[in-house]
């Protein structure tokens, strides 16, 4: 394989290997995917993600993961898109008063 001559960025938390499990967790963890997202590109839905957090993370990681997907808005399309409208509106609201 060719080296290129272009510096590679290191990230903190690189995006593992589609095909492996640990794509399921990265992708859990991360705030802008979706479970729909998820479902998409694996067929998992948000039931089997959840099973697969609680079987390879610690219990207090997944109490933490647990309480901060289901209080963001962002990890399911519907309710973001509802909390957009939301905003939009308290914004068109506030411009005529």
């Amino acid at each position: 394989m060719k080296k290129s001559h272009r510096p590679e960025t290191k990230v903190k938390n690189p995006e593992p290997k589609f095909d492996s499990p640990d794509w399921v967790i990265w992708a859990a963890w991360a705030d802008r995917i979706t479970f729909e997202d998820i479902k998409k590109r694996t067929g998992k839905s948000e039931s089997d993600v959840i099973k697969i957090m609680r079987k390879n993370l610690k219990p207090s990681s997944f109490k933490l993961w647990r309480k901060r997907a289901k209080n963001q808005s962002i990890k399911h399309r519907k309710k973001f898109e509802n909390s957009r409208k939301e905003i939009r509106r308290k914004i068109n609201k506030n411009d005529y008063i």
